[in-house]
């Protein structure tokens, strides 16, 4: 048997209320997690102002460009340099919600490094996700088709006047507004002749460069957008049951009014921050998984005039949203960033350290190389996330860094528990609760609090955890952490 603690007049300051489990669940949803130390600084704060808190505009406060790069100078100069810059972002910023945004529209806009040599050019994009990624539709999909990492990524460099590439006319139509059967090949087409002239700026010029500077991605060589009057086809195009002599611009405009681009968006939105769809793939065959849901978004994209930001506003608020507790898994960046800024392993700029390479390639090790989906179409989330080899990667990464005492964050956690012990608990269920909702775990199901209760050493069992010395206290907090960041519960948002 475990240990017992009986305490007279127990009070159970850390048992969380029905409004604040709905808060840590919209700050997880929003970021990258959240605990129960979080509630702190939003207990003030209604459920409503909390959303309009998140999704407002504020700082990001993040550690500055030139401290990185002087302490790390190896994100200038490799492949894994961009995923490293960028999740040196999501754990240093205060502006969660923003990063979470440009992961989101990343994930749909897939665009891989592995076809640039402009590594700049990836960086740039997720930089314009980040300013057009809360505003009309309309702008962020015009702003996209003028992106020159995705301009190489789908060819439209080759895409001319007489003689089309149909690679954005058809994926702008299929994987990034509408999707499959929302259109025909002659709309494919007609897209690809609006697109024409749509290209990189001195092109060849600066593919030779970049052949230079190309391990540069911050350096003086970047690619940019530029319309070729000459290469464009300014014929008669019918698009959409439309017919005018359409430029790339008009195109995104009819595309943006379409209802079945409101349903493609507003599925997106739900898969992303809601609960896990089927892969995107099967949206042609496979209804959603709320119907219900999708057209109360699906209203507001057209209320708000397409506006992303009043949309997931309508999504925070609504009840489909708030009893949506743990129907996503993690995606392993959400998983890693998640974990490390639990951690504290780089809460601040002395924090800077090369094993942060390591670290955010566990993500690809996962499952999901940032900066390089697997294609196109991106990465197939939900439970496709999850496989035998996948499993144990998350489950061994969560429990070396949530264990390591040389973490700051750690040694938060450890000593906010202690704190909270300090003032008495009734059994070790009661430990088991404060720890995992330190790691913001602050629903646990019976089963999984009796593994870990099975997994913890035999050895620290006492008959007070009041009489243990600290040195034993911290070693079983731990050892519950550890265990919890473990859990099936874990791997789920």
């Amino acid at each position: 048997m475990w240990f017992v603690i009986y305490r007279t007049n127990f009070n159970r300051e850390y048992t969380l209320t029905d409004e604040n489990s709905l808060k840590l669940h919209l700050i997880g949803r929003s970021g990258f997690g959240a605990s129960e130390s979080i509630i702190e600084c939003v207990d003030s704060l209604s459920y409503e102002d909390l959303v309009e808190n998140l999704i407002g505009p504020k700082p990001s406060n993040h550690i500055p460009d030139d401290i990185l790069f002087r302490d790390q100078v190896d994100l200038h100069s490799s492949r894994s340099g961009i995923p490293a810059y960028w999740a040196y972002r999501m754990l240093s910023t205060d502006n969660l919600f923003l990063e979470k945004i440009a992961l989101f529209w990343h994930g749909i806009f897939a665009t891989g490094n592995s076809k640039l040599n402009n590594l700049r050019s990836v960086l740039n994009q997720v930089d314009m996700f980040r300013e057009y990624g809360l505003g009309r539709f309309d702008d962020l999909l015009l702003h996209l088709s003028q992106d020159p990492a995705m301009l190489v990524w789908l060819d439209n460099q080759d895409n001319h006047s007489g003689s089309i590439n149909e690679n954005y006319g058809r994926e702008i139509l299929e994987l990034f507004s509408m999707g499959v059967g929302n259109y025909t090949e002659t709309d494919i087409k007609e897209c690809a002749r609006a697109f024409t002239g749509w290209t990189l700026g001195n092109s060849e010029y600066m593919s030779l460069m970049s052949q230079k500077d190309s391990i540069w991605p911050y350096g003086r060589i970047v690619w940019h957008h530029r319309f070729d009057s000459n290469d464009h086809d300014y014929g008669e195009k019918q698009f959409l049951n439309e017919i005018g002599n359409f430029d790339g611009s008009d195109v995104v405009e009819i595309i943006c009014q379409q209802k079945a681009t409101a349903e493609f968006i507003s599925r997106h939105l739900y898969n992303f921050f809601v609960a896990d769809e089927v892969p995107v793939p099967q949206w042609n065959v496979t209804g959603p998984r709320d119907p219900d849901a999708i057209q109360v978004l699906v209203n507001a994209y057209f209320e708000f005039d397409h506006d992303i930001k009043s949309v997931i506003r309508v999504l925070f608020n609504s009840d489909f949203f708030k009893n949506a507790v743990k129907k996503k898994v993690k995606s392993p960046a959400e998983l890693v960033i998640g974990t490390l800024r639990l951690s504290g392993q780089y809460s601040d700029e002395n924090k800077i350290s090369s094993s942060i390479f390591s670290d955010i390639a566990e993500a690809g090790f996962m499952g999901q190389s940032l900066t390089n989906p697997p294609s196109v179409e991106g990465w197939h989330t939900g439970e496709e996330w999850i496989t035998s080899g996948s499993l144990v990667d998350r489950v061994n990464f969560a429990s070396k860094h949530l264990a390591d005492m040389d973490n700051d964050g750690v040694k938060l956690i450890v000593d906010r528990v202690i704190e909270k012990t300090n003032m008495g608990i009734n059994d070790i269920y009661d430990l088991i609760n404060i720890c995992s909702r330190e790691i913001g775990l602050y629903q646990v199901s019976d089963e999984t609090k009796n593994a870990i209760l099975d997994g913890v050493d035999n050895n620290q069992q006492e008959n007070s955890f009041a009489n243990m010395s600290e040195q034993k206290k911290q070693n079983l907090i731990l050892d519950v952490v550890k265990l919890a960041s473990s859990s099936k519960e874990y791997q789920l948002c």
